[in-house]
């Protein structure tokens, strides 16, 4: 039975979601090129405080470190009138050590105290007075307007539309298109926390959750650009860009139906989820099921105090619970790939296969490889040297696709609820690397 609706309830729904489209998806061109509404308010406050963030980066790590463990000597019980702040500051001893850390390395790098290796400018610095800048203002904006795309009917109606392609393809839900998107024009970040967010409130199973988290939360245009110009051939961003989402589309179908993540649970996060309806009724066609549910769903938001109490607890969510973990993990694997020769040893069974693959420079190109598992600037950092243009290509493309780098993704990830472990982030990343590479040579080879 089809149902008829007031035109307030039609605008709830309409109002909202076009904002967040606007907000979210939607690309705008700047001075440096394409980007999201967004990326430009992050960039805005960026630039307001330039100054202050790496101190108040460090403020909000050791803030988090000492009310974990204040959590931990109370007990969880005496949280409970908060699930929020219970949740939150109550976690695991593994991710209570993991805030500590995190605190002890924020202090030293911005007072510049103790070995160099933790507050140099390859190490501490590029995560305290860089990423996590950009962490910070992402994090500010997207926390606050993320209900935008999720609260008022969008997913819905989405993801009904784009379940007959998502389902054979990806094995997913329609609504995961919406992640893959806002990803993609937007920031990877913004991906995560999109799934982790829809995970939590029972709409993907642990499966799901897990593929989409690892394999659709693509690398921004705007990033990619950043990437393609430290290697010199910003001239040549539009063949790197589709190659990047060609390779990318051949793992994301091939991912998801191979362990670790086909293994992956199909139950959701608890036993009340009932997930997504996605049978269309006899008498709906896709886009009238889809509008129904979303005039269903924006019935639902009641409040604008409700709307601002879930940005602001999405951004400490954000702050607090994602933040540490890039400084804790993120620093020691920049520390391991910029003081040790853990990943030129590791790239040395690459060096055949990339000889055999007629890759110019293949001992130089083999050290780049596994190294973007620390952080996905590095190939390109380390990569920018080598003399052939077709070699940093090769380079860029795959530091983009292979997706999982700790320092962000893979932090991120960690620092979810999205069930994946750091063995499986390990095996993913190698797996991508498999995938992707011999599509990415292949492309280049027909390209130079």
């Amino acid at each position: 039975m089809k149902h008829s609706y007031t035109l307030g309830e039609h605008l709830k729904f309409i109002i909202p979601s076009i904002i967040g489209i606007l907000l979210f998806i939607v690309p705008i061109k700047t001075e440096e090129g394409m980007t999201i509404p967004i990326a430009v308010l992050a960039n805005w406050v960026q630039d307001i405080l330039a100054n202050q963030l790496s101190f108040i980066m460090m403020i909000i790590i050791t803030i988090t470190a000492i009310l974990t463990v204040m959590a931990r000597i109370i007990g969880k019980d005496k949280l409970s009138r908060t699930p929020f702040f219970q949740n939150l500051l109550f976690v695991n001893w593994f991710w209570t050590i993991a805030r500590v850390l995190a605190a002890i390395f924020a202090v030293m790098v911005y007072f510049k105290l103790g070995p160099e290796a933790i507050h140099g400018e390859a190490t501490g610095q590029l995560l305290l007075d860089s990423l996590l800048h950009v962490l910070f203002a992402v994090f500010l904006f997207a926390g606050i307007f993320l209900p935008l795309l999720m609260n008022f009917g969008l997913m819905e109606l989405f993801g009904t539309l784009s379940t007959k392609f998502m389902r054979p393809l990806f094995k997913l839900p329609g609504r995961s298109s919406i992640d893959a998107l806002a990803s993609w024009i937007g920031d990877g970040t913004i991906g995560v926390l999109l799934t982790s967010k829809q995970y939590e409130e029972g709409y993907y199973t642990k499966r799901e959750a897990a593929v989409i988290g690892t394999t659709f939360s693509v690398v921004s245009i705007t990033f990619s650009l950043v990437v393609i110009q430290q290697v010199d051939l910003e001239y040549m961003f539009i063949p790197f860009y589709l190659t990047v989402l060609f390779a990318g589309l051949i793992a994301a179908l091939i991912m998801p139906r191979i362990p670790p993540l086909s293994r992956k649970a199909d139950t959701y996060v608890n036993e009340e989820a009932a997930g997504i309806e996605e049978t269309i009724p006899e008498n709906h066609n896709a886009f009238t099921f889809g509008y129904d549910k979303a005039i269903k769903r924006a019935r639902r938001e009641s409040s604008f105090y409700q709307f601002i109490k879930e940005g602001g607890q999405n951004v400490l969510d954000m702050w607090m619970g994602v933040a540490p973990v890039v400084m804790a993990l993120g620093l020691v694997a920049l520390i391991i790939a910029e003081y040790t020769p853990l990943f030129t040893w590791l790239g040395m069974p690459f060096i055949p296969i990339l000889e055999l693959m007629q890759v110019p420079y293949a001992k130089e190109a083999s050290e780049t490889i596994l190294i973007g598992f620390a952080d996905m600037f590095l190939p390109s950092v380390i990569g920018a040297s080598i003399e052939a243009d077709i070699t940093r290509f090769i380079i860029a493309a795959l530091s983009v696709t292979q997706l999982i780098y700790m320092s962000e993704v893979g932090g991120l990830l960690l620092g979810s609820k999205v069930p994946v472990s750091f063995k499986d982030l390990v095996f993913i990343f190698l797996l991508r690397t498999i995938i992707t590479l011999p599509i990415i040579v292949l492309i280049a080879h027909i390209i130079f």
